[in-house]
């Protein structure tokens, strides 16, 4: 490092790269580069670094507009215009692929985009809305640690959650449940709120809805959770969550059935009660688990849910103690 290098101030960002190199074109404290920075590249750069501010800029307008979109009266005499109404969905979708950009999650949250979601899009009459807003919800929030702490203090978990249990459209369940994922994992404020909401139960009947989709990502989020947070494996079992998981094994064969398996691997281990849930005889998990490990071997793509299997029938038809699942993922 040359001398007095400690003092630099490292950019981060791409403007803050592009205005380096044009510096480092500009004056070198260090050793003479072999081929000085040519005027043109210096200009070149400078107009990227231009391009770049301009974008983000246009990106801020594009978001803006989108939110006087959304602002809109939606009705002309008690009738909203199904134009309105594309023009709306198509608001929010852009938005949504906006803020997969974490600097632009963080602009709507300040430009109060994320209010107007919350009070007007996530509770519309149109499913399209809703489920619609439920994405832009989740796309701000992911990997987003101040987002998220927003949305949990304006009560957006809770609406999740019941936009999750008992909205109409499969869709919209969906889209929020994956919502409330980006509030709650690896988040411990959203997992009190989600605990004080009884969100275990919330998962419990998604697991026994009609739709596959919401099957499959209300098991696998409890699958995380409890791979995460052991500690809560009482309060789960408390809930009868072992009947109703093996009530979800004897439905047709999915991919809901790996994450099940893998819950229930989660709720024995290191757990007596857990273990005698599974004994219970008028269950006939044993009987199911020996069918299953027969109908999946030799096939490759189930490998994971055959080790499941396997492991949960030893841990609780063999008296061999269940050994670390390595489900962390």
């Amino acid at each position: 490092m040359a001398e007095g290098g400690g003092n630099r101030q490292h950019p981060r960002n791409l403007q803050g790269v592009l205005r380096m190199a044009v510096e480092a074109g500009s004056a070198s404290d260090g050793p003479a580069p072999p081929e000085p920075m040519t005027q043109e590249r210096i200009e070149f750069l400078r107009g990227a670094l231009a391009e770049v501010c301009k974008g983000q800029m246009d990106e801020v307008e594009q978001m803006k507009h989108c939110l006087e979109v959304l602002n809109r009266d939606e009705c002309r005499e008690g009738v909203e215009e199904e134009g309105e109404e594309d023009e709306r969905e198509e608001a929010l979708e852009m938005l949504s692929e906006l803020c997969e950009n974490l600097d632009n999650a963080r602009d709507l949250m300040k430009l109060g985009g994320l209010d107007l979601c919350m009070s007007r899009c996530l509770c519309h009459s149109e499913a399209g809305i809703r489920w619609r807003a439920a994405q832009l919800i989740a796309s701000c929030a992911q990997n987003m640690p101040e987002v998220q702490f927003y949305l949990l203090n304006q009560g957006a978990l809770l609406t999740l959650l019941q936009l999750t249990d008992h909205d109409a459209n499969s869709t919209v369940r969906v889209k929020a449940l994956y919502a409330v994922s980006c509030l709650v994992r690896e988040q411990d404020e959203g997992l009190r709120d989600f605990l004080s909401h009884d969100g275990f139960s919330v998962l419990m009947r998604g697991m026994q809805s009609d739709s596959e989709k919401l099957r499959t990502k209300s098991a696998f989020l409890l699958l995380n959770l409890l791979t995460s947070h052991p500690e809560h494996k009482d309060t789960v079992l408390s809930m009868g969550m072992v009947q109703q998981l093996v009530s979800v094994l004897r439905s047709p064969h999915s991919s809901v059935h790996e994450h099940v398996l893998g819950a229930l691997c989660c709720l024995v281990e290191d757990s007596p009660r857990g273990v005698s849930d599974c004994r219970d005889p008028s269950l006939g998990l044993e009987e199911l688990l020996n069918q299953r490990v027969q109908d999946l071997r030799g096939r490759e793509e189930s490998l994971e849910e055959l080790e499941f299997c396997e492991r949960l029938r030893v841990a609780c038809f063999q008296g061999q103690p269940l050994e670390d699942n390595g489900m962390d993922r």
